[in-house]
């Protein structure tokens, strides 16, 4: 595809990936949790759940969300409940301090495994990426060239912004390390946090499609 297209692809994917959402209340959370070195398999694992939103999206899942009501409503619902799940147990997780959080690096309270199936499920259970994967993707293709490339480079380029984006996040809020060190303010940042996440799987619930 054209540079200038790619460009352009990248400046739409800026704007979507540093938009607070799913992937980066996470990576927030769980660096508040974990710390920032664990925060990078949650991240990884939501990297790997774009490529398979990605894939799913080129075989043809955005369209059958799109004209499907009961496909749409399960992927929905499905998405909707994983999301509360993790803002429930957020809200009720006692509060960790920071320096607690860098000296339990031996047995961390989540293993990487979980971690990374924790960022892969967030991203698969949302149907706005894969309804955003089946909108925007076609916009940038360049006809008489490989879909399939030109699939993979959109796909890694929107995968590198957003681990950036998740980066970037979880920096500004570790700037917060003294502001968070109370007991009090964790407790608040959990209470905050795991409300954010139930709102943002309760906002699924609204999506309606064609076929709704």
């Amino acid at each position: 595809m054209p540079f200038s297209t790619w460009l352009l692809f990248c400046g739409v994917a800026l704007l979507v990936t540093f938009s607070p959402g799913p992937g980066v209340l996470l990576a927030i959370s769980n660096s508040m949790a974990v710390g920032a070195r664990h925060t990078v398999f949650s991240s990884l694992g939501n990297a790997a759940g774009l490529f398979i939103v990605s894939g799913a999206a080129t075989a043809g899942m955005g369209a059958l969300l799109a004209v499907s009501a009961s496909a749409f409503l399960v992927v929905k619902l499905v998405g909707a409940g994983y999301l509360v799940y993790l803002g429930i147990r957020q809200w009720r997780s006692a509060p960790l301090k920071l320096g607690e959080a860098a000296s339990s690096r031996r047995d961390p309270p989540h293993t990487a495994g979980r971690l990374f199936l924790q960022g892969m499920g967030v991203a698969v259970t949302n149907p706005k990426a894969i309804l955003f994967f089946t909108a925007l993707f076609p916009q940038f293709l360049t006809p008489g060239h490989s879909v399939l490339l030109q699939t993979l480079l959109l796909t890694a380029t929107f995968t590198v912004l957003a681990l950036v984006s998740h980066a970037v996040y979880v920096g500004l809020f570790r700037s917060l390390r003294r502001f968070l060190a109370e007991a009090r303010h964790l407790r608040l940042f959990n209470r905050i946090s795991g409300g954010l996440f139930v709102l943002l799987g309760l906002s699924l619930l609204k999506l309606r499609n064609k076929a709704a």
